[in-house]
Parts: C-alpha cells; structure tokens; sequence
C-alpha cells in the first residue's frame, strides 16, 4: 500500500494513515514526496527523468482527507525543466502547499572528469539500532512507512517500506527521509514543536540500496522563535544529496490546570 493512493481521477488522491504527521494533518515530508512525485511524472512526459531538485513550502496543515494536485510545466528547453505542483482540497483553489522541481537531462561527461568516488560499503545500515518513535495521537503515520536506524555518529537511516505514490521517481522517495532532518539534532527535546515551513533537498544520484542516511545539524533562535535543519544526505557508498529547510518554533500548550470539584 503506498503512502497516498490514486482516486479514480487522476489528480484525486487519498491518503492512507502512513502519511499522517505526529499531530493534526499530514506529515510535511509526505505532502512533498505526493507533489514531487507528480512533478516526476509531469516531467517524463516532456522527455526528462533526473529530478536534481525540490523546493516545497508548506502553507496549510494538510488534511487527513481527499486531496488533488495540480502541475504545471513552468519551463522545459535545452537541459532544463521546471516543473510546478500544488495540493489543495478537491473542493478549494486555495494552496495547502506547492512544489518547484527542477530537472536535467542526463548527459555523459565521463571522459572530462573522474567519476566520484564509489567504493567499498562504509556499513550496512540494516545492522545498526533500530529507531522507533510513535506519534502522539497512537495511530499508523508516516515513520511506519519506513524502516528507521541510528548511526555510530548520530545519523538517522531510513528506508521505505512503501512508496510515496506508485511509481515515484527517486527524488519523490528520498523526501520522507530528508524531512527529518530538523528533528534529528533538536538542541532542545519535549519543549518546542518544530514544523517545517520549507523543504529544499538537491539530489546527485539515487541511493544504492534504498537507505537514506541524514547527518544532520540544526540551529534554533528561541528568543525569535525561529531556525534552520540542514544535513548531507549519504547511502553506504558516499553523498547523495543535500536538505535544508527552516524551522517555525511553536511551544507545546502546558497542561491544562486540574480543577478541583465544587
């Protein structure tokens, strides 16, 4: 069962409880891989098939419910094409949140320059600690979507075990992995929500085997409320990729004060 399945119209869509997020609404990461998916196939149409890049806002919670998509090609010429996706509710114009990917034609200039170093496994990520983390509300949401481990130095792995949308390109499937990368090195835990309001990831080549290292950092500003994730995206044989988004701090509400019976 992928993350979100297709409706009988093509740009409907339902989403299954894997791409629910921690709280209300679905999970940001979830939202971006159904939009770049959807680019992905936009842009294949028009003859290009390496996604390089993605920039996502997030303008709405998105949710729980059925959901379209639109495409638009905002430019495909010579090397190049852009591509635009928005979701909304079926049933309102208004933007929950909007995507620009951006595509390169494939060319091989391998007899100009080495090619990047590739050897020998680093480790096998399957054989690290296993990470789990339920989400607040009990129920399925996206981290059951994919298989999680924490790295010697700190660096979450992640593999799906379900796609975004059947047939996602690799770019779409390394976004709910990339998506973590400001909850990964929080300096501060159980005080402060985190939501991301942007998600920008930039993608060399696809992961070897699936698994998506993030080797993350983050830096917060509690007195504006505000800051940044960013983290090198590895598989086992090296860099793959690069994610950055911003940070909107929000505190969690205290518990409410018990009243004592009149």
């Amino acid at each position: 069962m992928p993350i979100f399945e297709r409706d009988e119209d093509a740009d409907s869509w339902r989403p299954t409880p894997l791409a629910r997020g921690p709280f209300a609404g679905l999970q940001g990461g979830a939202v971006a891989a159904l939009l770049t998916a959807e680019a992905e196939r936009c842009a294949a149409l028009a003859g290009y098939s390496a996604g390089v890049g993605v920039s996502a806002w997030f303008l709405r919670p998105a949710p729980d419910q059925p959901l379209r998509t639109r495409t638009s090609m905002l430019h495909a010429r010579g090397r190049m094409a852009v591509v635009d996706a928005m979701l909304s509710a079926p049933d309102d114009d208004a933007p929950l949140a909007v995507a620009r990917v951006t595509f390169l034609a494939e060319r091989d200039l391998s007899a100009l320059a080495p090619a990047s170093p590739n050897g020998a496994p680093s480790l096998d990520p399957a054989t690290l600690p296993e990470r789990r983390r339920a989400a607040p509300h009990g129920g399925r949401w996206m981290m059951d979507a994919m298989e999680a481990r924490l790295g010697p130095d700190g660096a979450g792995w992640f593999k799906l075990r379900t796609p975004p949308v059947a047939g996602a390109g690799p770019l779409a499937s390394v976004l709910p992995a990339a998506d973590w990368a400001h909850g990964l090195a929080r300096p501060a835990e159980r005080v402060f929500a985190d939501p991301n309001p942007t998600l920008n990831v930039q993608l060399l080549r696809p992961p070897a085997s699936g698994w998506v290292g993030v080797r993350a950092a983050t830096h917060w500003r509690p007195e504006v409320g505000a800051g940044f994730g960013a983290a090198s995206l590895v598989d086992e044989f090296g860099v793959i990729g690069a994610v950055s988004m911003a940070v909107a701090l929000t505190p969690f509400a205290a518990p409410a004060e018990r009243r004592e019976p009149a």
